[in-house]
């Protein structure tokens, strides 16, 4: 099994396909069994007596596996504010986030001015308007 982390960094795990997760992870994290979380195919394998074959974790397959800080099985880690600042749980929000709905104000905005001022708009200047908004709404449904 290829145990793979965060910093993109690789080793390899000889383990049975009787072996459990909870001798996975006292094998190779002992001492902070409760602080790996262990993710196969999206999943998170939580289920400690779960074993490997039941899993369908066959040879070569590749587990991610991050570590909490300081996070225990019977109290989850609350969030730690990131450069963004603090935020509310549940709600993960960044610079990148806000741009999309940000981006469509500002358009809101344009349309509304070129809809009620339209004696301050020029030809070229609608143009690019209409531009704009194509590119933005190209965009927007690519990402989602």
């Amino acid at each position: 099994i290829r145990l793979k982390f965060l910093n993109d960094t690789e080793e390899v795990a000889v383990a049975r396909p009787e072996d459990t997760v909870g001798i996975l992870k006292s094998k190779y994290f002992p001492g902070q069994e409760s602080q790996m979380k262990l993710i196969y195919r999206g999943q998170l394998l939580q289920d400690q007596a779960r074993t490997l074959r039941s899993l369908r974790i066959t040879d070569n397959c590749v587990i991610h596996c991050h570590r909490s800080r300081g996070a225990t099985t019977a109290t989850p880690a609350l969030p730690e504010p990131g450069p963004t600042g603090p935020t509310a749980p549940g709600l993960p929000l960044g610079g990148g986030t806000l741009m999309v709905p940000t981006v469509m104000v500002v358009l809101a905005l344009g349309w509304y001015f070129r809809i009620n001022y339209r004696q301050l708009f020029t030809a070229p200047a609608t143009v690019s308007l209409i531009g704009v908004t194509v590119l933005v709404t190209f965009l927007a449904f690519g990402l989602y």
